[in-house]
């Protein structure tokens, strides 16, 4: 794959596509000595990079945005990266994580984040326009244990897998969107639930 091919179809800028080169740098020094994530190819980390702006594609604007259980920074770190005018909110309950988030915004520049090593639901006096997770847990707890940092018309993106019907059931969606690459269901759901 060559990132900068897929790219384009986004309309990011160059400074895009250097800070992916560096991102992709810093996680496999970073992975290989605290398993940071699974995969740590550069390929694999391409991929992940993808799967994180592809959404960019058919979400409506955001001034700020927080992401739940960011890991290895996707795909909050890669969002935040791509969209340097939103206000972002990297949430990591885990120390080691934290500490590469912070690593990694201090190394680009991205006065955009703000890192927070704590769980969202201890999370006081913030509300953001669109919450983001990819495989945290099921999305009727997402969005449970997230009313603490939305407002009333806050949009939610949602990285899954194969049991998304089930889970929009359970959670007994409407106004929602589901849009699929590859093996990712991206839900998307927009304002109020």
């Amino acid at each position: 794959m060559n990132l900068n091919n897929e790219l384009k179809d986004f309309n990011l800028d160059e400074e895009f596509t250097k800070r992916c080169e560096v991102f992709i740098s810093l996680l496999q020094q970073w992975g290989k000595v605290h398993n940071l994530s699974g995969r740590l190819t550069k390929e694999d980390i391409e991929e992940n990079i993808l799967d994180s702006i592809y959404p960019l594609k058919f979400i409506t604007e955001y001034e700020s945005f927080a992401d739940i259980g960011t890991g290895a920074g996707y795909p909050g770190l890669i969002l935040a990266m791509a969209n340097s005018k939103a206000k972002c909110y990297l949430i990591e309950p885990r120390v080691k994580r934290v500490a590469f988030l912070n690593f990694v915004k201090n190394s680009l520049g991205l006065e955009n984040v703000e890192v927070i090593g704590s769980r969202v639901e201890e999370v006081k006096d913030l509300k953001v326009d669109l919450i983001t997770s990819r495989a945290v847990t099921n999305t009727k707890l997402l969005l449970d244990i997230t009313q603490n940092i939305a407002n009333d018309n806050s949009a939610y993106l949602f990285y899954k897998g194969s049991l998304l019907e089930e889970e929009i059931n359970e959670a007994e969606l409407n106004n929602y969107k589901i849009v699929n690459r590859k093996d990712r269901n991206y839900l998307y759901i927009e304002g109020s639930k």
